[in-house]
């Protein structure tokens, strides 16, 4: 086990409520693809932030709530948002404006999937982290000016991610069994995930991790004793150690559970 996240994480304090604790919100799910909601959810609570936003269709928004009868169906203060996970460009206009609400605001994004496809990077105030597959960046560097496709992104995985940081301005994760994180013209190849983590809904899961230690640590980032990068590196070290935890065949609400006792493992030391 990895201790790359060990200061990311905090034991509550005395004085400490809901709000000092992180809150996290998540504009994702769509009716197509409700599980996605639920996983970076439920992973963001694993964490141990002190609250959690969902903005959805009425219908995810039941299934959350259900799911996750803790997770607050509200619009309010939060100190970092996860947009994109499980939202189809297609069928879901709501979301879609959601999202580009929140790219208008100062704050912290971690945009997955359908979002890569909606944000206009020019002109976007948040800070983001960009959480892509292959296909995913190839589409996105495609969007912005450079023809390219899957095959030719992982022929060369560090050079398409440094270039997506740069024509984006924005940190760029791009995952994959090989992880490669780029930002301020340069790309770093983190150490393997497990194997395991190739079935559907683990990047859900991720970007609800970002998402919950973005917020967890907001005031840190705040005040410049932490780095966003630093933030992202930890989360996807926290991810692969939850899935070498799990025994036998792996399922992203397995793992999305997992995280939990790694956590307090770490805060018990």
């Amino acid at each position: 086990m990895t201790t790359k996240y060990a200061n990311l994480l905090h034991r509550p304090k005395a004085q400490d409520d809901k709000y000092s604790r992180g809150v996290v919100g998540f504009v994702t799910g769509s009716e197509g693809y409700p599980g996605a909601a639920i996983l970076g959810v439920t992973a963001a609570m694993r964490v141990g932030v002190g609250m959690v936003r969902y903005l959805g269709p009425t219908s995810v928004s039941n299934l959350v709530v259900e799911a996750r009868p803790e997770a607050v169906l509200q619009n309010g203060r939060c100190q970092a948002w996860v947009v994109g996970s499980g939202v189809s460009i297609e069928a879901a206009l709501d979301q879609i404006e959601r999202i580009r609400a929140l790219c208008l605001q100062e704050g912290y994004l971690v945009v997955d999937a359908g979002a890569l496809e909606i944000i206009d990077f020019q002109n976007c105030k948040a800070a983001c982290v960009l959480t892509p597959h292959s296909g995913e960046l190839a589409r996105l560097l495609t969007r912005l000016g450079v023809e390219t496709s899957r095959d030719a992104v992982d022929a060369n995985r560090e050079a398409s991610a440094q270039l997506a940081a740069q024509l984006t301005g924005q940190i760029v994760l791009l995952k994959g069994h090989q992880n490669v994180l780029a930002f301020n013209g340069h790309a770093f190849v983190l150490p393997e995930a497990p194997a395991a983590l190739a079935t559907a809904g683990t990047g859900d899961v991720l970007a609800g991790v970002i998402g919950a230690l973005i917020a967890g640590n907001f005031d840190q980032l705040q005040s410049g004793q932490m780095r966003l990068a630093q933030i992202v590196e930890g989360a996807v070290a926290l991810h692969s150690d939850a899935a070498t935890s799990i025994r036998g065949p792996l399922t992203a609400l397995d793992l999305a559970n997992a995280i939990a006792p790694l956590v307090w493992r770490q805060l018990e030391d």
